[in-house]
């Protein structure tokens, strides 16, 4: 059974622009390793280079995204529960949505 992807980053499938030295170093590396039939080398080919020969460093990256993404999320709650809370006050209150005032206000 062949299972469908429901969304990949369209970038991972570019090709890596040489336009700094980095970037060069990187792309002759992996080119070296991987030798792409149309000597491209796309941002896939480099991530999984880092995963197989620099495991650690995407684990501080992805570890350091997801934090990240935690954290806005909590935000988003917060921010959604007060926007709800305002709108029921007022429903009851029969308040109009223009003169309720930010917390912060």
């Amino acid at each position: 059974m062949k299972t469908e992807k429901k969304w990949e980053n369209p970038v991972l499938k570019s090709p890596v622009k040489k336009d700094s030295e980095i970037k060069e170093w990187l792309v002759e590396y992996v080119g070296n390793l991987k030798n792409p039939t149309n000597n491209e080398v796309t941002v896939e080919m480099l991530v999984e280079t880092f995963a197989k020969e620099f495991p650690e460093f995407l684990l501080v990256v992805a570890e350091e995204n997801w934090i990240r993404g935690y954290e806005q999320a909590l935000v988003d709650v917060e921010e959604g529960q007060k926007a709800y809370e305002q709108r029921e006050e007022c429903q009851i209150t029969g308040q109009s949505k223009r003169t309720i005032k930010p917390n912060n206000a």
